[in-house]
């Protein structure tokens, strides 16, 4: 297994069970995770489709930029159980009272919900990532959202320094990806408020990285986990990236002196 540390995030190439399980019990301040949907269809065969083929337009400039991943052709039934494996392997590496974020689609959503509380997570809510200009579909609803549900392990301490946070959000799906599911920085920013300032934030599934770049630049740790290699390089490039544009920042930042309430 591969390790990578990169200023305050902590990066394994790795299957994401095997390091959820090696991880110390009560590690995480927040897991929040977009992992594989198996979805992209309404039988068996749709599902075993390359990711690209199920998760990309036809058009999209995308399909050359990006490559498809492992782990997104589960069947409805070892979906169910292999989701529940890794979210009570997540529970068990987070502290009492850590919320979870977990993404899904439409056809996902009720078997998310079922997974987050079979894993053990006390089930809160569901929120919405609407997606504004969404692919049309003529003669029928615009499938213009996916979800992330969430909970908390255990009860959840409303004094944790975390506001008042919205119950949906939009955005633009991202036109430059380098990772097939890649969601916008600002949205995962947004979904990242939800960890105390200063915790440490799990992705088990982290894929190009973009989870650690919100949490790295809101000030929060980061802890992912990437099983295919080209990913994991990805991911570690970009949080190098981010935590360049930190650093830039803070120098750009004017010296202000304390002179002890003296004026001249």
């Amino acid at each position: 297994m591969r390790v990578e540390t990169i200023g305050g995030a902590t990066l394994y190439h790795g299957e994401a069970l095997e390091v959820l399980q090696a991880l110390v019990p009560g590690t995480a301040d927040a897991v929040i995770t977009d992992p594989p949907y198996s979805s992209g269809g309404a039988f068996r065969g749709d599902r075993a489709l390359d990711t690209k083929a199920k998760y990309l337009s036809t058009g999209s400039g995308n399909h050359e930029k990006t490559s498809d991943f492992g782990g997104d052709n589960r069947d409805q039934r070892s979906f169910h159980f292999w989701s529940t494996l890794w979210s009570a392997a997540a529970l068990r590496a987070s502290k009492p009272g850590a919320p979870a974020a977990f993404f899904s689609d439409w056809r996902q959503l009720p078997v998310s919900s079922d997974y987050l509380q079979a894993g053990g997570w006390v089930w809160r809510g569901v929120v919405p990532w609407v997606k504004k200009s969404p692919r049309p579909q003529m003669g029928r609803f615009t499938s213009a959202a996916e979800y992330v549900v969430w909970g908390s392990a255990g009860p959840m301490p409303v004094d944790r320094g975390v506001g008042c946070l919205p119950g949906f959000y939009e955005y633009h799906a991202p036109t430059d990806r380098e990772h097939v599911t890649q969601k916008p920085v600002a949205l995962m920013a947004d979904i990242v408020e939800i960890c105390e300032p200063g915790g440490l934030v799990l992705d088990p599934f982290m894929g190009s990285g973009t989870t650690g770049v919100a949490a790295l630049t809101l000030g929060r740790r980061f802890i992912g986990c990437e099983q295919k290699l080209q990913y994991f390089d990805i991911a570690c490039r970009r949080i190098e990236e981010a935590l360049e544009n930190i650093f830039a920042e803070e120098r750009s930042r004017p010296v202000q002196l304390d002179l002890g309430g003296q004026t001249s």
